[in-house]
């Protein structure tokens, strides 16, 4: 465990700003990380290496190769010659896929298994791949960089609990912390304990947190990371009925956490696979991964679980990066990779982008983010058929697998985006997902999303159209100034557009008019 003191650094800023040619360069080729594991050997593609990288095939063979390695010190026979043909199986795979990279690594089993190294010779001669076996810092590092790349300057300690070990750092922006600790608390040895019963277990696990932890180490915000913990709260959020089905941001008070924790791991692996949210391969091991976090929460008291969907794999690609890619913002990079090839006029998300920035006065950091990204997914829907465009926009994004958001942020970026394809504010469908939101954040999504559908109307998606406008929102009335050269947009549809901005700030007043430079009507 090391206990040197975290590094001072200034945090950077990020840059905001779209770049539709950045996004046609992005083009790269599909990059493959094959991870042995304790408990499975997984492959996972993603579109690219690059800062918002999408998973493009996830595939993985559940083996327990860490199973009795503490009492034999060797990895199974049986085991040893599944996972060879597992990872020639998945370099196949990959190699038919376009892959022109592929990193294979290996955690726990096989670090501490005597034939560990044999059995990455035998997959180096069955695949051609060379297997790099982590050691527990470069593991958690590489969980808690997970967490850097996937959240929005993240603050708090990260918990990575595998098939055969925990690892738990502390991710302070866009670094890991100094401190880190690899403990012998994966899935498969504390499932093992259970078998004594929970009461003893309970103890075990208590003791090997007391000693493996640095006394005081405590965040307010803690992020699990792994398999068990996001199984955990895919049944935690059909269990409430949560209104956004996705794990990455999933936050919950510790307290209830732990709660929930507290009646998983009573429950059998029959009872468990019943559950909705629970998927079967994970019933066994469920317990385990409800037992230790609970008690990793008791030791460590933060106020917030906030669960991730990154974790290692992401963490070893984002390391990869270069400083300059890293420093991009994951939801940005990740709304204009998906919006702008889909857009009619890609230059003109960038051009609204700016054109709103002056919308809302006192915008913070975290704010102005969202309305980047928002304008990056403006014309996502337009192929779609006029009357399905809001309500179907905005399941989408209530659900698109974005990064560097929480589950609120999610929901304003999908309601503005709603507002934009004049989606009413009281449509059936914006519910219960609206309740996350507060009104004055919901009335700020509905004007954002109705100042887009009014500059795509007037300008008709043409950059300079929009760049020789300007709109004026005084206390009350909304003004449409456009210059002489664009000549008034005259239209009925453009008049109705802009009354529907007027209602959502709350005024009556709306007007169209020719003005000068200086906003003086001509």
């Amino acid at each position: 465990m090391s206990t040197k003191t975290p590094r001072s650094r200034e945090m950077a800023e990020r840059p905001l700003e779209l770049d539709p040619d950045r996004v046609k360069r992005a083009a790269r080729p599909p990059y493959a990380i094959i991870d042995i594991g304790s408990n499975s050997v997984r492959l996972m593609v993603y579109d690219q290496l690059g800062r918002a990288p999408m998973p493009h095939f996830n595939e993985k063979s559940l083996l327990r190769l860490g199973e009795g390695l503490a009492e034999t010190g060797s990895i199974a026979p049986e085991g040893f010659r599944q996972a060879v043909q597992a990872v020639r199986r998945f370099r196949a795979i990959a190699d038919a896929m376009g892959v022109t990279r592929i990193d294979a690594i290996a955690t726990e089993a096989m670090r501490r298994a005597s034939n560990g190294p044999a059995l990455a010779a035998a997959i180096a001669r069955a695949s051609g791949l060379e297997v790099r076996i982590l050691a527990g810092e470069e593991e958690a590092r590489y969980a808690t960089l997970g967490v850097v790349s996937g959240f929005f300057r993240p603050v708090g300690l990260v918990g990575d609990m595998g098939g055969g070990s925990l690892e738990v750092a502390e991710a302070i922006d866009d670094h890991v912390g100094g401190s880190w600790v690899s403990l012998p608390l994966g899935a498969l040895p504390v499932e093992a304990m259970l078998s004594e019963g929970l009461a003893a277990a309970k103890r075990r696990v208590d003791d090997i947190l007391r000693d493996g932890l640095k006394p005081g180490l405590s965040r307010p915000v803690f992020y699990p990371v792994g398999g068990g913990w996001r199984s955990l709260a895919k049944a935690h959020i059909e269990a409430v009925g949560a209104p956004v089905k996705v794990v990455h941001g999933y936050a919950l008070a510790a307290p209830v956490a732990r709660e929930f924790a507290q009646s998983i791991m009573r429950l059998s692996p029959t009872r468990l696979a019943a559950m909705p949210g629970v998927a079967a391969r994970r019933a066994r091991t469920l317990p385990a991964a409800a037992l230790v976090l609970d008690r990793l929460l008791k030791r460590l008291a933060p106020e917030r679980v906030v669960f991730s969907a990154l974790g290692l794999r992401e963490g070893l690609l984002y390391s990869q990066l270069t400083k300059a890619e890293q420093y991009l913002d994951p939801l940005i990079e990740g709304a204009q990779l998906i919006g702008l090839p889909l857009a009619r006029v890609p230059d003109f998300a960038p051009a609204l982008a700016s054109w709103t920035a002056d919308l809302f006065p006192g915008e913070r950091t975290a704010e102005a983010r969202l309305r980047v990204a928002i304008c990056a997914l403006s014309d996502i829907a337009w192929r779609d058929a006029p009357d399905l465009r809001a309500e179907e926009s905005f399941r989408r994004l209530l659900q698109f697998p974005f990064i560097g958001i929480d589950h609120a942020e999610r929901v304003f970026i999908a309601a503005a985006i709603h507002a934009r394809y004049a989606g009413r504010p009281d449509a059936t469908w914006l519910k219960p997902a609206a309740s996350l939101l507060s009104p004055a954040a919901l009335r700020r999504a509905l004007i954002l999303g109705r100042t887009m559908l009014l500059a795509y109307r007037f300008s008709g998606g043409v950059p300079a159209l929009l760049a020789g406008a300007r709109l004026r929102l005084d206390a009350d009335s909304v003004r449409l100034e456009v210059g002489s050269a664009a000549r008034a947009p005259d239209s009925e549809a453009v008049a109705e557009r802009l009354r529907l901005l007027a209602s959502a700030i709350g005024v009556k007043r709306s007007e169209i008019v020719v003005a000068d430079d200086a906003g003086r009507p001509v």
